[in-house]
């Protein structure tokens, strides 16, 4: 019996990822196809493919409008376009700041040479004797920093099991724990509840600093 639960569960945690997998691609490529497939003309569609539906259209017709997007925005006329257009949002006090807010966003995440999320870091919170997992995104500065008399770094404490959404903390960097763990490890850890955590000789030495931190905050 203990056998047969084994090899039941196993199936589920071998079964269960795929499974998902491709549930969320298959209807990704629905979403995609019924919302931005029709942007073709209905007499190309059934030049090109018939009457026949076929997955992922929508899908390379995103890609190729992006492409064309990102090829006419490097160009000197689509830069100069985009910056009149720029200039005109900034004069729009709500939606400049919406603009403005979801530009730097996606900078930030999509621009190459950018370390979204630097490492990964643990600290007491919301009290002490309580911890959470949070992740560096940069060095505090201008205003904030000024006013605080340690060095202070940002930190995005995220949700869970949705870690898109979170809080941005200002911490001294003197009570931070900086872990060994990768931030993938970090965003599974979160996603996951604690379910899948690091590799065990890492959590060895996360418990060794915890016991230091501890033990310097009782001096």
């Amino acid at each position: 019996m203990a056998r047969l639960r084994g090899y039941l569960l196993a199936g589920i945690l071998v079964t269960a990822p795929i499974t998902i997998t491709v549930y969320l691609t298959y209807n990704f490529l629905a979403f995609v196809d019924n919302n931005v497939a029709h942007v073709l003309p209905e007499e190309w569609y059934r030049a090109l493919y018939g009457h026949t539906t076929i997955p992922g259209v929508g899908l390379i017709v995103a890609i190729l409008f992006f492409v064309l997007v990102g090829w006419f925005a490097t160009n000197f006329l689509g830069r100069f376009i985009i910056h009149i257009s720029e200039r005109i949002l900034a004069r729009m006090p709500i939606i400049r700041t919406v603009y403005s807010a979801t530009k730097q966003v996606f900078e930030t995440v999509m621009t190459s040479q950018s370390n979204a999320f630097r490492e990964v870091v643990m600290f007491e919170y919301p009290r002490k004797g309580i911890w959470s997992i949070g992740f560096v995104t940069g060095t505090s500065e201008g205003e904030v920093q000024d006013l605080t008399e340690q060095e202070t770094m940002n930190i995005f404490l995220p949700t869970t099991p949705n870690p898109t959404s979170g809080f941005l903390l200002f911490i001294p960097k003197k009570d931070l724990i900086f872990l060994e763990m990768t931030v993938e490890e970090g965003i599974k850890l979160v996603v996951s509840g604690g379910m899948i955590a690091p590799e065990p000789k890492k959590q060895n030495k996360i418990q060794k600093e915890t016991d230091e931190k501890l033990l310097a905050n009782k001096q």
